[in-house]
């Protein structure tokens, strides 16, 4: 790693950060696996799989520093556990706006499994009209010493949701946050598009999906 790329490397030990980072790993992996249960259980049960893609990733230490800094906080190992709710983030893509509550409802009645926090950013979207569903829950991670409960962020959004937000990801780079004023519109009316496809796509499906039963 670059010697100047912050204090979390450069202040403490090597090991106390590669120990913090095998737990965030860990716990990516660990609700990787959960929600690829739920997915399995949720297609045996109603024959329809509600999940078209998860990407999960892990925040890299100059996003913290960067995060931590914005926030008041001094960059160190402790501040970044304690203040910093989405170092490991999963996103999980659905087909319809109603798997998103579904799949929220599995995942918060998992045992194992608190929900710290709850954003509905679909029925209250960003003024930038950015829609999703966001999670922060801890999950424990069984060291061979000690169990560790580890925070996760879980986002849950359609399609057309994420297709929407990777664009508007990649307009705040380009423009370092500060897009014009006639972009911001246009995305702001991309999203009342989006609204509509999503809201027409369920129709449909529960229209097939009536149409199947009515076969059977």
């Amino acid at each position: 790693m670059a010697e100047n790329d912050n204090k979390l490397i450069n202040d403490e030990s090597i090991e106390s950060w590669n120990a913090v980072m095998l737990i965030y790993g860990s716990a990516i992996k660990e609700m990787g696996t959960k929600i690829e249960i739920l997915n399995d259980e949720f297609k045996h049960v109603h024959q329809y799989n509600p999940i078209e893609y998860v990407k999960t990733r892990v925040k890299t230490p100059e996003s913290i520093v960067k995060k931590l800094k914005r926030y008041g906080y001094e960059d160190t190992i402790q501040n970044m556990m304690e203040y910093c709710n989405d170092i490991a983030g999963v996103r999980i893509v659905c087909s319809f706006t109603s798997d998103i509550y579904r799949l929220a409802d599995m995942i918060g009645r998992q045992s194992d499994i608190t929900v710290i926090a709850v954003k509905d950013y679909i029925k209250n979207p960003k003024e930038s009209g950015y829609k999703s569903y966001h999670m922060i829950v801890t999950v424990p991670i069984f060291l061979s010493d000690r169990v560790v409960e580890t925070k996760v962020e879980i986002q849950i959004r359609t399609i057309a949701m994420d297709f929407w937000a990777s664009l508007e990801h990649k307009i705040y780079y380009k423009f370092e946050g500060h897009a014009p004023e006639y972009i911001s519109k246009d995305l702001q009316e991309c999203s009342k598009i989006v609204s509509e496809l999503d809201e027409k796509m369920l129709q449909l499906n529960e229209v097939i999906q009536e149409a199947k039963a009515e076969q059977e």
